[in-house]
């Protein structure tokens, strides 16, 4: 199985940029979104059919052009969860979960920390997932959680790791958080293979930092322990440009 992950920034621009015709290229099983930004019925379904994807699974926040997830699958999936039962998060429109089989495969968009609010509620937010995963492991250990975690995990992972140390997304509390969710029992999918500098998913739109590779590597596949003998590849996917973040693409052998 083949499966990208794109926080997309707002799905209606992405298509726009080419996003659709992208996708078919790139052709993998499933697609995890986040920040689509939009309601399914401002889309055009179809559109996703034809471009090989007939089962669609969205769910937008309830506040309107925020926030988001989605999931596109070409094969039907036997069960999708909506949400994680947790109001907050669930208001956000942060989670949603398939279900292929023996295989569990979440989209999710963890909070930025972007004022003092934001970063509690992230904070919050981070301490709720965790409990939240520990118990729907027991259940569903073979589980790939993708998505925009909003944390570089170590100073291989941000261009300028001593500037930004006091800035969220890099924050010694947030890289403690995900340093033990992965040791809670999951993989870092690209660096199970890549141990090289340079590799980010994310880059401002300000001071032409794409261009000058400024980036933050905050969007993951963490697959859990119980599939590291499945791992086949995992790779980020620069030249896609349709996004202020680009897709990340992990394969399990079936």
């Amino acid at each position: 199985m083949r499966i990208i992950s794109y926080n997309v920034n707002g799905i209606r621009a992405a298509i726009r940029k080419g996003f659709l015709d992208w996708i078919q290229q790139a052709n993998p099983d499933v697609v995890c979104l986040q920040e689509i930004k939009a309601q399914p019925e401002q889309l055009n379904l179809e559109d996703f059919t034809d471009a090989g994807y007939p089962y669609q699974y969205w769910y937008p926040a309830k506040k309107k052009g925020y926030s988001g997830v989605a999931i596109l699958s070409k094969t039907e999936p036997n069960h999708v969860e909506y949400g994680t039962g947790i109001d907050y998060m669930d208001d956000e429109g942060r989670n949603i979960r398939a279900d292929f089989g023996g295989l569990s495969v979440m989209s999710l968009y963890l909070p930025s920390g972007t004022n003092i609010n934001r970063l509690e509620h992230k904070l919050q937010y981070m301490d709720d997932f965790q409990q939240y995963i520990d118990h729907l492991k027991q259940q569903l250990p073979n589980l790939v959680i993708c998505g925009d975690y909003n944390i570089c995990h170590e100073a291989i992972d941000i261009h300028d790791p001593v500037r930004l140390k006091n800035v969220s997304g890099f924050l010694p509390v947030e890289r403690e958080w995900i340093d033990n969710f992965m040791k809670s029992g999951f993989i870092d999918s690209f660096r199970y293979f890549n141990d090289e500098p340079d590799h980010y998913s994310w880059w401002s739109y300000r001071a032409n930092a794409r261009a000058n590779n400024k980036g933050w590597r905050i969007d993951y596949n963490l697959v859990a322990s119980p599939l590291q003998e499945k791992l086949k590849r995992a790779v980020i996917l620069p030249e896609a440009h349709h996004s202020d973040h680009c897709p990340i693409l992990v394969e399990l052998e079936s």
